[in-house]
């Protein structure tokens, strides 16, 4: 097991699913994981829940209205920082605009694997396969 830092940060993963397709988006290529693909999301503010952070960031980036979350599916340290992704059901309602991302898109769960995922997001998408296939 790696070396976890002494502090950590706490980031929200939304995993929005609709008609068997997960919602990514493309990192900006001048962001720490620059074009890789990652689950939107972001750092929760201090005393915020999952649900608020979601709620906020979601409507940031993408003009999305979260309106449920679930409980936290994964948790992945990033390699070679204090983030601890946790990657959350969310359903959330709108058409997806790329405010602070290159791209946004949908994918199956066999195309996630075939994106050039941040490492916390490949991590995820390897388990989902798992999750899937062993259940």
């Amino acid at each position: 097991m790696p070396d976890v830092p002494a502090t950590t940060i706490d980031v929200i993963a939304a995993v929005v699913r609709r008609d068997g397709k997960f919602l990514v988006c493309q990192r900006p290529p001048s962001k720490r994981h620059g074009n890789l693909w990652e689950f939107p999301g972001g750092k929760l503010e201090p005393g915020e829940s999952l649900l608020t952070a979601a709620q906020r960031e979601l409507c940031e980036e993408l003009t999305l209205k979260v309106t449920e979350i679930g409980e936290i599916r994964f948790k992945s340290q990033d390699p070679g920082s204090n983030f601890v992704i946790n990657f959350v059901d969310v359903i959330a309602l709108g058409v997806p605009k790329p405010l602070e991302h290159t791209r946004v898109d949908w994918f199956t769960m066999q195309e996630l694997l075939e994106l050039p995922l941040a490492p916390s997001d490949r991590q995820f998408a390897e388990f989902l396969i798992r999750e899937s296939l062993y259940g």
